[in-house]
């Protein structure tokens, strides 16, 4: 393992580490949105879903755009520094909020700047292996970028601890971002051969059938699968304190990362269907023991630590799925498709599991997310690839 780990190229080592630095930005203050806006902004969990609901969509089309515009210029860079830049100046401006609005405003900048890099990077991430070496590749890219999501909950939960206000911890992300978008311009993207230009189809007839089953898959999971910010609102309203909120996120994030790699790269020995058909059902035993749950206590920890095998079973293995499937000259725009199906299911998810909770009780929204993880395991096990071309 290790020495396969070393023969990747030095692309896919420094877009890790990109997301490496960017993740300890985001995750340091993602974790603190849900406190900040029901202490301080005075709003509940139906807010909370329209706003991460909004954001993410819109960031979903700008990922197709950014993937179709990759394909045809085959040019990946700009789009990348770009969107980090957005998303990195845009996080400290939380700290000057007064209103719900305002932060609905913010995270929809964020967002666009994920949606701006977030194709490229993956397309950029594919053309840099080969294709017995993509769940290693993306694997290891996941397991830096949640490394990133460990740094920052730890840095936020010291801060708090130490007595700093939520306010000045919001300012305090401006320094990774900074660093991270210096790290982006250096970035060396590979030759690429001149492909004939081929227009642009909404219906997909331009990709295979397997690809658009497999779309349609990760539409149904998604629906199930709303913000992870209710489940840091979920061990709050058991009894977890402000201060170890951010603890939780980051042992999700310890396991996904010790993980990712290992299990991502499984996929290129065993198969992509078999761990994905894993991790959904994993999602799904997740969703309904903590939804059941009544009180907080150390085990809380250890199940919020399963959450994380089900992200590393699955974040990296999906996306070379997607590599796996589409055709060479259309990554970008595979990709694209890819995250706009997840990302503009993620609306009527938040919104759905908002209003679930909010307007019936918790455990009927945790119940319907497992239920959709189910159906999209099995889906996954026996529909999506009935002719095994890439499992």
């Amino acid at each position: 393992m290790l020495a396969t780990l070393r023969s990747l190229p030095r692309t896919v080592w420094f877009i890790g580490l990109i997301s490496l630095i960017n993740d300890a930005a985001s995750d340091m203050l993602y974790p603190l949105i849900p406190i900040y806006l029901a202490s301080v902004l005075m709003a509940g969990p139906r807010v909370l879903g329209l706003i991460e609901g909004i954001a993410e969509a819109t960031a979903s089309l700008l990922k197709l755009f950014s993937g179709v515009v990759v394909d045809r210029t085959r040019r990946a860079k700009p789009w990348i520094v770009f969107g980090y830049a957005l998303a990195g100046f845009a996080r400290p401006l939380i700290a000057f909020v007064t209103a719900w609005p305002a932060l609905l405003c913010i995270r929809f900048a964020d967002r666009i700047g994920k949606g701006l890099r977030s194709s490229p990077r993956d397309a950029l991430l594919a053309a840099s292996v080969p294709a017995a070496q993509r769940g290693l590749a993306f694997g290891l890219h996941r397991a830096m970028d949640n490394a990133g999501a460990i740094v920052g909950p730890l840095v936020a939960a010291a801060l708090l601890a130490g007595g700093m206000a939520l306010r000045d911890v919001f300012l305090w992300s401006l320094v990774p971002a900074i660093l991270c978008l210096l790290l982006a311009t250096a970035i060396r993207e590979p030759a690429h051969e001149a492909v004939p230009h081929r227009p642009f189809d909404w219906r997909l007839n331009d990709m295979p059938p397997p690809l658009r089953r497999y779309l349609v898959v990760v539409a149904l999971f998604t629906l199930g699968n709303s913000s992870n910010m209710f489940l840091l609102l979920r061990a709050r309203e058991l009894g977890v304190g402000e201060a170890q909120i951010p603890l939780l996120w980051a042992a999700i994030s310890a396991v996904a990362t010790v993980f990712s790699t290992p299990l991502s790269a499984l996929s290129d020995r065993f198969g992509r269907r078999r761990l994905l058909v894993g991790g959904y059902l994993a999602y799904a035993i997740f969703y309904v023991t903590l939804g059941s749950l009544a009180s907080d206590g150390l085990w809380l920890f250890a199940l919020f630590g399963f959450y994380g095998l089900f992200m590393a079973a699955t974040e990296g293995v999906e996306k070379a799925l997607v590599a796996d499937l589409a055709p060479a000259d259309r990554q970008g725009t595979a990709f694209g498709w890819f995250n706009l199906t997840a990302g503009l299911m993620l609306l009527p998810a938040s919104l759905v599991f908002g209003w679930l909770w909010q307007g019936v009780a918790s455990w009927l929204a945790f119940a319907f997310s497992g239920a959709c993880a189910l159906l999209a395991a099995l889906l996954m096990a026996w529909w999506v690839l009935p002719v095994q071309r890439a499992d």
